[in-house]
Formats: structure tokens, sequence, C-alpha cells
């Protein structure tokens, strides 16, 4: 009874705000009639059928300003929801198990967050069967290599951003996959894809250089041609050529080298600034200066861009780093500790849920010592597709937007 109490004092709470809670009020009054029903059965069945009602009205979970509830319904010994909110189960500070409703076979979990909170979540059954929440339409894919989807919590203030819409009255660009390349210094292939802007002009182009580049490729996660596609019709940027490094075997798809090349890795510097960079940019017609070349990652390939770029400025003009890693090499942050990097326009972004906030604010303190350029902004979301593809049109609009 406790829990069914909770609830209906929640939804009188949403009641007294100025938003019209027509539909919560509705719930409210469904939840006083249940508190009282003695007969089990009945109040098992009228459960059910508010939750029906509640999906018919995609309002789970369910959420009014800071405060939401996740719900399950299905016969189960524990019911626990891991995502972002708790670093997907590496976070003990965060109460994850649902509540039983007595009597009912609905398992309920009440929590708070920022009301514009993006975050990534599963549902866990008896502690081992991971599935997505049935009852909510929003999912974001994740994962290296592809990946797969978990159901999407958009708390009431959050903004899906629409450079992500694929419209259809605008020139696309094209996109020339999976190219392979032989490397005499790595001693293996690689594979890469070519982002062309739409409607060719006269001259070069500035190029950005993509680490995790069949991910930020993915439409179900980066989606970054669709990005350029509307920045360059919006005249937000100048047409760009973008490089997509794809760092699983050619061979065998399901062998991914990032946590070998991305991860400080000196000879894969020498490999790019050598090898790669040239024969790329004697193929296509790109600016061949430091001040038209950008590297862009995440996570592991957010401390690599930052390693190449400080430790090239000279071939890297412009670093966008997503998420960064920099905990697992500690060593960036005394390479960035230097003026030569001073010239190098940065852009950092970071979630603020379990994500790499703490690392990206002391990696600030130090370029602002060193006189750098940056923009750095934080989002309430995790360490997630879904953050870092809303933000890659502001990294794009800092390098490449057009001169005024």
């Amino acid at each position: 009874m406790k829990l069914a109490f909770f609830l209906i004092a929640w939804f009188a709470a949403w009641s007294g705000m100025g938003q019209d809670y027509t539909t919560f009020q509705k719930h409210l009054s469904s939840l006083h009639e249940l508190s009282t029903i003695s007969d089990s059965a009945q109040k098992a069945l009228k459960y059910k059928v508010l939750l029906k009602r509640l999906i018919a009205e995609e309002q789970i979970p369910l959420r009014v300003k800071d405060s939401v509830a996740f719900f399950y319904y299905g016969k189960a010994t524990s019911v626990e929801w891991m995502g972002d909110f708790n670093g997907w189960g590496y976070k003990a500070d965060f109460d994850n198990r649902g509540q039983q409703v007595p009597g009912t076979d609905l398992w309920i979990l009440k929590a708070s967050f920022p009301t514009d909170a993006r975050l990534d979540y599963k549902i866990v059954v008896d502690k081992k069967k991971w599935i997505l929440d049935p009852y909510n339409p929003y999912q974001q894919w994740s994962g290296v290599g592809g990946g797969s989807p978990n159901s999407e919590l958009r708390m009431p203030d959050y903004q899906y951003d629409p450079v992500h819409m694929v419209r259809e009255n605008i020139p696309k660009g094209k996109v020339i996959q999976d190219i392979l390349y032989n490397s005499k210094l790595l001693s293996y292939q690689i594979t890469y894809s070519v982002y062309l802007p739409p409607a060719a002009i006269e001259g070069k182009y500035p190029v950005v250089y993509i680490t995790d580049g069949y991910e930020y490729l993915h439409p179900q996660l980066g989606n970054l041609p669709t990005v350029l596609d509307n920045l360059i019709a919006d005249n937000k940027i100048v047409p760009v050529i973008a490089v997509f490094i794809d760092h699983r075997e050619p061979a065998n798809r399901t062998n991914n080298r990032r946590m070998t090349e991305l991860v400080m890795n000196p000879l894969y510097l020498q490999f790019f600034v050598e090898e790669f960079i040239p024969f790329i940019e004697n193929s296509y017609p790109i600016i061949k200066e430091a001040k038209s070349r950008a590297i862009l990652g995440a996570s592991v390939g957010g401390l690599n861009a930052t390693y190449f770029a400080f430790s090239r400025p000279d071939i890297f003009g412009n670093v966008g780093i997503q998420s960064p890693s920099f905990w697992t090499r500690p060593q960036i942050y005394s390479l960035c500790d230097s003026p030569d990097g001073s010239n190098i326009k940065i852009s950092m972004t970071s979630g603020l849920i379990n994500d790499t906030s703490d690392s990206g604010k002391k990696m600030i303190g130090i370029l602002e010592n060193n006189s750098c350029t940056y923009r750095y902004r934080e989002v309430n979301e995790g360490h997630s597709w879904g953050n870092w593809k809303n933000l890659e049109d502001d990294i794009l609009i800092d390098f490449f937007a057009p001169k005024q």
C-alpha cells in the first residue's frame, strides 16, 4: 500500500503545477480508486488496465518535471533498472531496485533526474534477463562495432536535435564506403570511408578525420553524413570532406583494434601522419594546412584525438573531443600542459551523469593555463552515442563555420 500512496501523492503534486496535467489527473483518480480495493484479483486487474492506458498515451516512463517512474509488468522475483544513471551497475549509490505493488505483477522504480536529461537504460528481470523496456517506444543504439539498442529515457525538457533528420529537399553528399588501405607501418590492412560534400565546387576543401568511423557513420549511432548534409545545406559550415576510419579488422569484423590503436599509440600516430594523411590528401581535393584539418573522436577516440593534436599541432589545427577517456592514460595531461598547443582550436564535450566531466574540467584548467582556444559543453547525459551525436553539429560549426 505504501507504493500506491506514494504515487497518489506524486500525481497530486503534479496537478497543482501551471502546465496542463489533464492526463495525469485521470491517472490520479485511478490510483485513488485502486488504493481502496481490498480484493487482490480485482486490484491486479485494475492496475493492468491503468498500465495499458499509460502505454497507449506513451506515458512510460512517466515523467513530470524532474521526477520519473519506470514500470514493468510481469512475473518476477526481482526487477532492476540498469543504465547511464547507475553507470550500468558500477555505481552503488543509485538504488535501481524496483518495488512490487503488493498483490500484482506490477513493478515500479521512482527516481529524479535533471529536467533535460537523456539516458540509456535496460530492465533486468530476475538478475539475468536484460530486456528493452517493452512500453517505451524510444531507443538509442549504443556499443562498439554497431552495438545494439537500449531504451531511452527523455525527460520533459530534453530536445531532440532535428539536425539528425533526413531532409528530402536538400542536396546530399556521397559516401564511398569500405575502402581498403595497406599500411606498411602497421603491417596490416585498414578500412575507411569518405564523405564527399554535395555539388562539388571549384577549389579544395577542409577535412575532418574521424576515429570509430563505422560508428560515426552508422545511422543509429553517430549518423554524421546526415548532420553534414544538413549543416552544409543551411550554410552553418562550409563544404567539408570527412574521412571515417574503421578499427575493425577487415577480414574479421569481430576483432576491433581500437583499444590498441587509440590509446596514445605512437606507431598509430606515425601511420596517420606519414602514410594515411598524405595518401588521402593526394587522392581528394583537400586543403593541406593544419588550420583546415580536424581530428574527431569519442571515448578513447577522444583521448586519441587529443594525443594526435597536441603531439603534432603542425598537422592538426582542430581537435574534437567527446567524453574523452583521459583516465586510461593520465600522461595526456602533462602532454597538453604546454604552450605548443596554443594554436589548436579545441571543441570538447562531456555528459554530466557518470561520464567524463571531472577529467574534462581538469583538462580545461590546463588549456586555460596555456592560453588555448577552446569550447567546452556539458549535457545531462551519460557515456552514450545519444550524447555524442547531438553535439556533433556544435563541434563542426566550431571548426568550419563560414567566415563572416
